[in-house]
């Protein structure tokens, strides 16, 4: 018994033999805030043997109260989240395959990063991606376990493709945008992600280990404030879903906006074409003469006045932070940064 990972071994619903198959396990985290940092730690710690952590952000101070991978100097530096995160978890367990990549989770690659994988952890933060992430993990049969939380309360649900109802099963669709509370209209308790994110984590080891029986039966609600749990059954996956019932995969067909909205957050982001590469010193020296630059090796930030501000990354994508509307955000991205 590795002596490492000997209490969990102990664990009658893991086992020697469960712990083998985790060392085997290919993870995939999309998403690294809140949620994704606990997460990635968890699998990290389990021993889960090939683990990748994606998110398409930098780590901002206000991140540090929930976000757990992260430190103050991560955020001094405004390090790209899945460049700091993929050092941390390197540091937590040299063991083990860590791979980081900064990107957005697009329905144009997206696909591409499933191959492969035995798990999907959902940790984003807006529908658009997880109803992306449900098609794409049922086209491609890869389990995965939706997990979202806000204010003080959360939900998680492991979905089996084929098997078990998926994310649009029980949602039917992904709200119109604004239409649910944020970490950032509502705020949120740092406990709170840490029970959703066990949750999850409990979802995840049982299906990596194939203790699939033991899966809870639906969907899992939590309230810390009021002390508030339940699980509520799902028999089946509902007969109207277009992804369970016709394999109709809607929001991984459509075309992908080049400009979307971040959530909660007055920012949009701009995504360049496919190939683009930019030269980020040279950028960073010519943005010097409109504004106060901080750059690293991976991104380019300068504030241009009224509030507005511009991280741009190695492959063209812009978040244009201090706008509400895309054409405004073009209008920034066009006049410093080009076309």
């Amino acid at each position: 018994m590795s002596e490492r990972y000997s209490r969990q071994e102990l664990f009658a619903g893991i086992g020697p033999l469960g712990q083998a198959r985790l060392r085997d396990a290919n993870v995939l985290v999309v998403g690294v805030g809140a949620l994704g940092t606990a997460l990635a730690e968890m699998m990290a710690r389990a021993g889960v043997g090939h683990l990748t952590v994606l998110d398409r952000d930098y780590v901002e101070e206000s991140n540090l109260q929930r976000q757990s991978l992260y430190t103050e100097e991560d955020a001094r530096l405004g390090l790209p989240k899945a460049v700091a995160a993929e050092r941390r978890l390197r540091a937590i367990n040299s063991e083990i395959e860590v791979v980081g990549r900064v990107a957005d989770f697009g329905s144009e690659g997206a696909a591409r990063l499933l191959e492969g994988r035995d798990l999907v952890l959902d940790g984003t933060d807006n529908f658009e991606t997880r109803f992306l992430l449900n098609d794409l993990c049922l086209r491609a049969s890869v389990p995965w376990v939706y997990g979202a939380c806000v204010g003080a309360h959360g939900v998680c649900l492991a979905v089996r493709p084929h098997l078990t109802p998926c994310l649009r099963c029980v949602l039917q669709d992904a709200p119109a945008p604004g239409a649910n509370e944020t970490c950032d209209t509502a705020g949120i308790v740092a406990a709170v992600v840490h029970v959703v994110a066990g949750l999850q984590c409990a979802e995840a080891l049982k299906l990596l280990t194939g203790r699939e029986e033991a899966l809870l039966p639906g969907l899992a609600t939590v309230d810390l404030w009021s002390g508030a749990f339940d699980v509520m059954s799902l028999a089946g996956r509902a007969p109207w879903c277009p992804a369970c019932t016709e394999a109709r995969y809607e929001y991984a067909d459509s075309p992908r906006s080049a400009a979307a909205f971040l959530c909660g957050r007055d920012a949009v982001q701009i995504l360049s074409p496919a190939g683009t590469l930019l030269d980020l010193p040279s950028l960073a020296a010519r943005l010097r003469s409109v504004g106060e630059v901080t750059a690293n090796e991976y991104l380019v930030r300068v504030r241009v006045g009224a509030g507005k501000e511009l991280v741009i990354f190695g492959d063209g994508r812009t978040i244009v932070k201090g706008v509400r509307d895309a054409a405004e955000a073009r209008s920034v991205f066009a006049r410093y940064v080009g076309n």
